[in-house]
């Protein structure tokens, strides 16, 4: 249960330590060391020169390796988890999609099992609920035919079956989404704006209320507008004001370079956190797919490194893995690898209220550890002090 890695880039919350050593007991780490020590009994782990980080948390993600979340199985819940680990996924957030609330509760049950099984993935860090209350001029690839207001008799039925819910999308414009927003701030569920058309007085009253993250920011949701002639912010430029943390789907695809420079200017390495918001086609080759459950999911196809409506109208989903966010920061928005980490780690570690074990590189916390090349390939996936995932093909 003692592990040492030498001969690593070791990336901490401050700096760099160029050939230093981590130690781990037990799946904490228990030292950082700018040299080689002495640690009686432990297994070594040689990462040959290459980067030692805090694993990835992927805070918004829906499925992976051909399985969804929704897919109504645990072993789904699991091979998706696994999937992403080969990707730097150390941690996750599995998240639903706009559905009835049989097949919400039916994943809520999936969970349960999947977590007490999951051995040999990404952990799960509660579910994330998106929808079904969002607008509908903004449902993006959500199916219309569940879109709806904020049912306190659905969303309290929800909340008492199960307490395994840690975060809740919702249209906070929409009637009834303030109390919903209450509600969920009373239960320590991190309540976030998405598929919304609010304009800033919304945000503003919905940040007041409880909800402090932007989900996806840019997609589904309003900018500037006109409402009889006059302008007003909309939920983008009100992200951008307000002090609200923003995930974005840093795959170079759904956002462009210069979007990904200007929310890292604006916001900040300390308030974005990178998400994957991947389907189940991430990890597989590219190709015809489905959003959403196999039962009534909606079909789409996989090219040019994003899913896509049929038609080619709009996107349908990202395919996107942890690794590929921090290479995009890094290559397209010309960001330090140093702050890509942190928007990959620390930053959604804090948001999930979990930075007090995971996220950084520190003593005491949990043995959450990826090593990867200069290219930000995935050497070594090491979770708890467990490695998880080793790549085994020697590289150029």
């Amino acid at each position: 249960m003692r592990l040492k890695i030498i001969n690593g880039t070791i990336i901490t919350p401050y700096r760099y330590i160029r050939s230093g050593t981590l130690l781990i007991d037990n799946g904490v780490i228990v030292g950082i060391e700018t040299r080689d020590v002495d640690f009686p009994g432990a297994e070594v782990v040689d990462a040959e020169g290459h980067y030692v980080a805090p694993g990835f948390i992927d805070l918004h993600i829906h499925g992976g390796g051909g399985h969804d979340f929704m897919d109504g199985s645990a072993e789904a819940f699991l091979k998706i988890a696994e999937t992403h680990a080969q990707y730097g996924t150390t941690a996750m957030v599995p998240t639903t999609l706009t559905a009835e609330k049989a097949d919400l509760l039916e994943t809520l049950d999936c969970y349960e099992k999947a977590n007490a099984a999951n051995a040999n993935g990404a952990q799960f860090l509660g579910m994330h609920l998106e929808g079904p209350y969002f607008a509908l001029s903004q449902r993006g690839a959500q199916d219309p035919r569940y879109i709806r207001n904020p049912d306190p008799a659905e969303y309290e039925e929800v909340l008492a079956y199960s307490n395994s819910i840690t975060r809740w999308s919702a249209a906070p414009e929409l009637p009834g989404a303030i109390d919903f927003g209450k509600r969920l701030k009373q239960k320590g569920i991190l309540a976030a704006v998405a598929h919304t058309d609010a304009i800033y007085e919304e945000v503003l009253e919905a940040y007041e209320n409880g909800y402090t993250l932007a989900t996806h920011l840019y997609s589904a949701m309003s900018g500037v507008t006109r409402r009889n002639a006059f302008r007003y912010a909309g939920t983008i430029e009100s992200a951008f004001l307000l002090d609200m943390d923003v995930e974005i789907i840093a795959d170079g695809v759904h956002l462009p370079a210069p979007l990904l420079k200007l929310i890292y200017k604006i916001k900040g390495p300390d308030r974005i956190a990178l998400i994957t918001d991947a389907m189940r086609a991430a990890g597989m080759p590219e190709g015809e797919s489905t959003l959403g459950s196999l039962k009534n999911g909606l079909k789409v196809i996989v090219e040019d490194g994003v899913a896509k409506l049929p038609d080619r109208t709009s996107f349908a989903g990202s395919v996107s893995t942890a690794d590929r966010l921090v290479r995009t920061m890094v290559n397209m928005a010309d960001v330090s690898l140093l702050d890509a980490v942190r928007m990959a780690s620390a930053t959604p570690a804090r948001i999930m209220g979990v930075h007090d074990r995971k996220g950084t590189l520190v003593a005491g916390k949990d043995a959450d550890i990826v090593i990867f090349d200069a290219d930000i390939r995935i050497q070594r996936t090491i979770i708890k002090g467990k490695t998880i995932y080793l790549n085994a093909i020697p590289q150029s």
